[in-house]
């Protein structure tokens, strides 16, 4: 019968007194190098070398505990989010988590769905964890923060936060002129969860420009969407209360990609076509936009790059930069897929 293996020994942790020895210098030389601190710029560019190949070869570790204690820095700050499980929201956190990651800074994330208590609980929880700034998403911050914040899809001006925000009206401009060039008229809206931080400005965006160029919103062919899921059930029942009304409309302008998803599988379900009846835009540009059937068009909102942004802005105001800008605008991009066509290919049956 084989023995079972015995476990080997654990590895021995490299001290910086370690690496010191090995190149035979003092531990206050190696220490200035590793950390880059400013007086490391009087030491010979080949002694960092050295110091450098050194750390790597012994694969010396810095004590994180023991950095923080000296520096009064954690180098970690606080996400808090709305929720982590919808594609919104996990693509702006991937693009924070890529960049921070970069700069070997740590991030705690707490979801509060719109709770109040819990918001002001994990808030105060990230604070005793020694976090140095906040980055919210889709967060309405009330008032000003006591640690500089970013906040993605922010709208309320309030002093200390720096909003990073879609272009709405440059959004709503791309959406309803890409459906009037394909001669739709009669278009259907589904407006967002009066909880969404996007949702006030997004309609009021819709609004200003549909009123531009002359398209009609009727409220008989506009839904509320009043649930919170992350789910295409987000739009599914709404697109069935429009369907309800038998009114007639040949292009649906849904609040965001997954309520879009939801919508065309009511139609579908009801014996209409996308886009050869009914035209379907959505909002986001998600992942599973481009996999589903018929693929989808939207409008693009760079989550990804939203989230480095907002990482990248706190990281320079904590480190000190003072002139940090209140507002930062990304624009909007049309996608064009499957599930919009010029009205002469519909039927009359929507």
């Amino acid at each position: 019968m084989a023995k079972s293996k015995r476990p080997g020994p654990k590895s021995a942790v490299v001290t910086l007194k370690a690496v010191a020895q090995h190149v035979g210098l003092t531990p206050g030389t190696v220490s200035v190098v590793l950390n880059n601190a400013p007086s490391a710029y009087a030491i010979p560019q080949e002694t960092k070398n050295r110091i450098l190949a050194a750390a790597k070869e012994l694969n010396y570790r810095p004590n994180f505990f023991a950095q923080t204690l000296r520096n009064k820095r954690t180098y970690t700050i606080g996400v808090i989010t709305e929720e982590i499980g919808d594609s919104y929201g996990s693509m702006v956190i991937s693009g924070i988590e890529a960049y921070l990651r970069k700069m070997d800074y740590f991030f705690l994330t707490v979801v509060h769905r719109h709770d109040e208590h819990m918001l002001s609980r994990y808030s105060q929880l990230l604070l005793q964890r020694g976090v140095e700034g906040f980055i919210t998403v889709d967060t309405t911050v009330q008032e000003t923060p006591s640690l500089p914040t970013v906040a993605v899809a922010g709208h309320k001006k309030v002093r200390g936060v720096t909003n990073i925000v879609l272009d709405h009206v440059q959004a709503a401009t791309l959406a309803l002129h890409h459906l009037a060039s394909l001669g739709h008229e009669r278009i259907a809206f589904m407006k967002g969860n009066p909880l969404s931080s996007d949702s006030k400005d997004r309609w009021k965006a819709i609004c200003e420009v549909a009123q531009k160029i002359g398209v009609k919103i009727d409220s008989e062919l506009t839904v509320q969407i009043d649930i919170e899921d992350p789910t295409p059930q987000l739009g599914y029942p709404f697109a069935k209360q429009l369907l309800a009304r038998n009114k007639p409309f040949t292009a649906l302008f849904a609040y965001n990609d997954i309520s879009a998803i939801g919508a065309i599988r009511a139609l579908q379900e009801r014996g209409l076509r996308v886009p050869q009846d009914v035209s379907v835009m959505g909002f986001d540009d998600i992942p599973g936009a481009v996999f589903n059937t018929p693929s989808l068009t939207t409008v693009r909102q760079p989550l990804a790059r939203m989230g480095q942004v907002a990482a990248e802005t706190l990281l320079e105001r904590i480190g000190g930069r003072n002139d940090y800008p209140p507002e930062i605008a990304i624009e909007p991009e049309l996608v064009v897929r499957e599930s919009t066509a010029k009205i002469a290919r519909q039927s009359r049956r929507a």
